[in-house]
């Protein structure tokens, strides 16, 4: 029961804490006049992938890098399949967003990358530090195409991070109590998390790269999820794909970057044999459907959400 608490009020601080920290930077940046382009590029790209960080860092660095690796792989996957699919049962989700095709080869680039790194049995510090140079190439072209599109990206930048992040406080009083509140429940939403999923894989014999695959993962993901709901239901469909393919290669390439700069992490066969194709092939359904341009509808979305609850359970079953 102790185990079950602890993941619970753990992935409650996450959620909540990656959320208030979000909303206190972009809080201080406006009042700082920082221009809604980079808010968007960066304070809230990085944050919705603040509770991966902490955990995956949290984990490897307590030794259950197989809750780090399996968080961020199962959250891809919850990404794609649950992220976009359930939506998609209250709204219809059009998958036709401009320009949204170069960051989906980035994201299948960033994949394979990854894919290749995770084959020969664990990523090390050297992956860490390729994936982080990845990282920065890869902000560093979206600056460029922001710029290039300036005032057809500009004048988006504001209205697409307020659908993020909501509307951002005013008073110094408040952005920075967000602020401190976010720093503080993040690492203890974290420590929590990594306690009660390592508790909850021992008392039920399993790997701890099941429960990150799963519980965690779906825990880390609700802040996207979230997000989608409600960009579908204002009919605003481009944010929630935009936030699922950032959030995909953020989670590679960024978080499993600092994760592997700072302490090696091993991979299990399970991970190398089953999970990361399912991430793979969940990458290359969302480029397809964003290529052809496809409406995901009530029944692909049931599909899709069926898919991932057979995922989860074949994780446990087959683990």
């Amino acid at each position: 029961m102790i185990s079950i608490i602890y993941l619970v009020a753990g992935l409650a601080l996450l959620v909540a804490g990656g959320d208030t920290l979000v909303r206190g930077a972009v809080g201080l940046a406006e009042k700082l006049n920082v221009p809604p382009l980079i808010i968007g590029l960066t304070i809230v790209a990085f944050g919705t992938s603040a509770p991966e960080l902490f955990i995956s860092v949290g984990a490897a660095l307590k030794g259950a890098g197989g809750l780090a690796i399996g968080n961020v792989i199962g959250s891809n996957v919850a990404n794609v399949l649950l992220v976009l699919g359930l939506p998609s049962l209250i709204r219809p989700t059009n998958c036709s967003e401009a320009g949204i095709g170069r960051n989906m080869m980035i994201m299948l680039g960033f994949t394979l990358v990854f894919m290749g790194m995770v084959w020969e049995g664990g990523l090390e510090r050297y992956d860490g530090a390729i994936l982080l140079a990845l990282t920065v190439l890869f902000v560093i072209n979206q600056f460029q195409n922001a710029r290039k599109h300036r005032r057809k990206f500009a004048g988006s930048a504001e209205a697409d991070y307020r659908d993020d992040v909501g509307e951002p406080p005013k008073t110094t009083l408040v952005i920075a109590v967000l602020l401190i509140f976010g720093l503080i429940a993040l690492p203890v939403g974290a420590e929590l998390t990594v306690a009660g999923a390592t508790m909850i894989a021992q008392s039920m014999g399993i790997s701890d790269e099941v429960i990150g695959l799963t519980i965690v993962a779906v825990g880390t993901s609700l802040p996207e999820l979230a997000t989608s709901i409600l960009a579908v239901w204002r009919k605003n469909a481009s944010v929630a794909l935009g936030n699922v393919v950032g959030s995909n290669i953020l989670n590679i390439a960024a978080v499993m970057g600092v994760t592997a700069l700072i302490v090696p992490v091993p991979i299990g066969d399970a991970i190398i044999y089953s999970e990361m194709w399912v991430m793979l092939g969940t990458a290359v359904l969302l480029a397809i459907l964003a290529h052809y341009r496809v409406t995901i509808g009530r029944r692909m979305g049931l599909a899709m959400t069926v898919g991932y609850i057979i995922f989860v359970i074949s994780a446990f079953a087959y683990p």
